[in-house]
């Protein structure tokens, strides 16, 4: 069986020989072969070197000229069988297997190292020419393009009068822009003066902030389009929102600024003791004689999540704030809640630089890790600032109240954090939830209602044991000396790859389980099961996972078992054999094992089992729990690919397809018995290896027995 290199030890003296010589064989190899004629030489005929020093019977030496009549032995049609077989299984042979090859064949030790030197060259020159052959043919296609394209603007019509446009007239379009342009800059002193009006304080206020100079793009002349640009990445129209509806809206993010510190800080009888005494949960009635000037009435129909929970995280506070306003980042710490998230707009971009004042406008689609639930999606502001030396607060409140014909069922009043910087690199975060929500139409399992109506799936507890989860991962991540076991020699930029893979793999999990409008997954057409969700994906030109059509499956289920008896049972490779069919043939065997936790059992593992040694693959395991959720997630991988990562290579270019287990709380524990648990499991399957193919019976029966046996186990 091949072991990564880097998981076994390894004379590095032993094929010196081999490897310092080979570039300069390559070269001059290359050099022969420049027209393409010389291929047919590799591997039939090797320089015999024996009589390059010849001398003449005077005992002189002969002109060196005389030798450029290099002789040659052409190889038989057996050896050349045998050194062809031998290539295949293992084109880099050591010396002890050069010798033994020579022995058998009865060639030379040198011909045997210069024919494999040769046909490694003769290969590469192959896929060279073939790479070549296809770059030339992408360049005639974007020639083609350019040129149609030409044509096309050469031919363009003036919009107003109808007659071709001159070279250096000013655009209809340009000239159109330069007026709303100064609009645009009349109403940045307008909300302006509002804003300060409003905020009833100066240094909340929205001042205009200053429109940086846009760098100019290639082929793209500084005319009216840039400066319009320019303006409107700091100020456009809100979506949806009436002009007259925008002082409202900054009003409404200090209100709710004021309001999410009040209750982050404000103890009973406005909150009390929460479920197993997790999160403090909310006293509807105090809220509103507390905050009669909120954001209006409930709604009819709707239904009160509000929680409120407390930590210390190893995070610095103003690292904290930078991936709570940064779109993307906030969405990969949270991803196992957060299935899409958008900034629409940048209202504002914070006091000199800073975070302070920063007002988004977004929207999100949050998600319970099911594909028996339905997601639920808000449209909200963003709102942070700086509350005094090292205190900041960044809040959320929706304002689909304010723009009509828009039904959202999720509705979040003032929710947010209250960030503290302490010492040693460590923050206080105070969480708080308040949501609003209409199950009325939204697709909820039995299963999960209990779940569900009890305020755990996303309440604060759930947020902050998620923060701090990935805090411990980003820390161990850039630690200098990263943890680990292994019976091998793993250096730290090794160990960072694997995590930073495991990160994706997780990422990837996720987005298999529920069903989101930012997936580009889609429901199989024609498929009538009723326990199990198939989707399927193609995938094309994409770096991290194999091209053609992958066929996902998910379903969940309950079992009366607490969650950290289950997670304990998954993520042992001694009991894989249960329950993976990958291990039904015999132990798995961890190879290596690395920490991304205070928690021992929070590490990313390498194993191997009888099956993946078959097909020259190991598995990547990460197994993660917390006070509120726990995984299992794995990916098969071929071993050639797992020796570029442990060799520094870039993990997003490794293709996988994870599969796992997401483990949640069935929402029934009291204090002194324990609850069940809720299973979604999920798995990603290669169907077909072209991306035009079309899915067959057999492969949806595959993967939907694949699914229930390993349920049934």
């Amino acid at each position: 069986m091949y072991q990564p290199d880097m998981l076994v030890p390894v004379d590095t003296n032993k094929n010196g020989d081999d490897d310092n010589n080979e570039n300069n064989n390559n070269n001059e190899n290359n050099n022969n072969n420049m027209d393409g004629q010389g291929d047919t030489s590799f591997g039939d005929e090797e320089f015999d070197s024996t009589n390059t020093s010849e001398t003449q019977e005077d005992g002189s030496e002969q002109d060196p000229r005389s030798n450029k009549r290099k002789r040659y032995h052409r190889h038989t049609q057996h050896q050349i069988q045998e050194m062809e077989a031998f290539f295949k299984e293992c084109p880099h042979p050591d010396d002890k297997q050069r010798k033994e090859l020579s022995r058998q064949l009865g060639l030379d030790h040198l011909q045997i190292k210069f024919w494999f030197q040769n046909k490694r060259t003769q290969n590469k020159n192959h896929l060279e020419r073939h790479e070549n052959s296809q770059l030339r043919s992408e360049n005639n296609r974007l020639r083609n393009e350019n040129h149609q394209y030409r044509e096309a603007i050469a031919n363009a019509l003036c919009p107003k009068c109808g007659g071709h446009t001159a070279i250096g007239e000013m655009s209809f379009e340009e000239h159109h822009l330069r007026l709303e342009n100064a609009g645009l800059a009349q109403e940045i002193q307008q909300l302006s003066a509002v804003a300060t009006k409003y905020a009833g304080r100066p240094r909340y206020a929205l001042m205009a902030p200053p429109v940086p100079a846009r760098p100019s793009e290639p082929g793209m002349a500084t005319n009216g389009r840039q400066v319009h640009e320019s303006i409107q990445n700091h100020l456009r129209s809100i979506i949806g929102v009436k002009d007259a509806d925008k002082p409202l809206i900054i009003e409404l993010a200090f209100r709710a600024m004021d309001e999410l510190i009040a209750m982050a800080q404000v103890g009973e009888p406005l909150w009390k003791g929460g479920v197993n005494g997790t999160s403090l949960a909310l006293d509807l009635d105090e809220y509103t004689r507390t905050f009669q000037n909120g954001l209006g009435p409930r709604l009819n129909g709707f239904r009160t999540e509000a929680s409120r929970e407390t930590a210390v995280v190893y995070m610095n506070h103003m690292n904290i704030v930078k991936r709570l306003m940064d779109v993307n980042l906030w969405s990969t710490m949270f991803a196992g809640m957060v299935a899409r998230a958008m900034t629409h707009e940048v209202l504002y971009a914070g006091v000199n630089g800073t975070f302070d004042g920063t007002l988004h406008l977004m929207t999100v689609e949050y998600q319970i890790l099911s594909p028996l639930v339905s997601t639920r999606e808000s449209y909200f502001l963003r709102y942070c600032r700086q509350q005094g030396e090292g205190l900041w607060a960044v809040v959320d409140v929706s304002i689909d109240h304010l723009i009509p014909n828009l039904e959202l069922r999720c509705r979040r009043r003032p929710s947010g954090c209250l960030i503290q910087q302490i010492q040693n690199g460590f923050s206080k975060v105070t969480w708080v939830e308040h949501v609003e929500l209409d199950d009325r139409g939204a697709i909820i399992h039995n299963l999960y209602k209990q779940y569900i109506s009890s305020g755990q799936a996303l309440a604060a507890n759930r947020w902050v044991t998620t923060l701090d989860r990935q805090s411990e991962r980003l820390a161990c991540m850039m630690a200098t000396n990263i943890p680990s076991i292994e019976p091998g020699a793993l250096t730290n930029q090794s160990k960072h790859n694997i995590l930073k893979l495991a990160e994706r793999m997780g990422r990837s999990f996720f987005s298999g389980v529920t069903a989101s409008t930012a997936d580009l997954w889609c429901n199989l057409s024609g498929y009538a099961g009723d326990s199990i969700r198939l989707m399927t994906r193609t995938s094309v030109n994409d770096p991290g996972r194999p091209p053609g059509v992958i066929l996902c499956a998910a379903t969940s289920f309950w079992v009366p078992v607490p969650p950290s008896t289950v997670f304990d049972f998954l993520r042992d490779e001694n009991t894989r054999i249960h329950w993976d069919v990958l291990s039904s043939a015999g132990n798995v065997q961890k190879l290596s094992q690395i920490a991304n936790g205070r928690d021992s059992r929070n590490c990313v593992s390498i194993l191997q089992g009888p099956k993946t040694i078959e097909k020259n693959m190991i598995i990547v395991q990460e197994t993660s729990t917390d006070p509120a959720a726990s995984f299992v997630i794995s990916a098969p991988i071929d071993v050639s690919a797992m020796d570029l990562v442990f060799k520094g290579g870039d993990s997003d270019y490794v293709p996988m397809l994870p599969s796992g287990f997401a483990i949640l709380p069935d929402g029934m524990a009291r204090p002194g018995r324990e609850g069940g648990s809720l299973l979604s499991v999920a798995f990603q399957i290669l169907v077909e290896s072209v991306h035009s193919a079309k899915l067959t019976f057999s492969s949806v029966a595959t993967i939907e027995n694949l699914v229930l046996s390993t349920v049934h186990k």
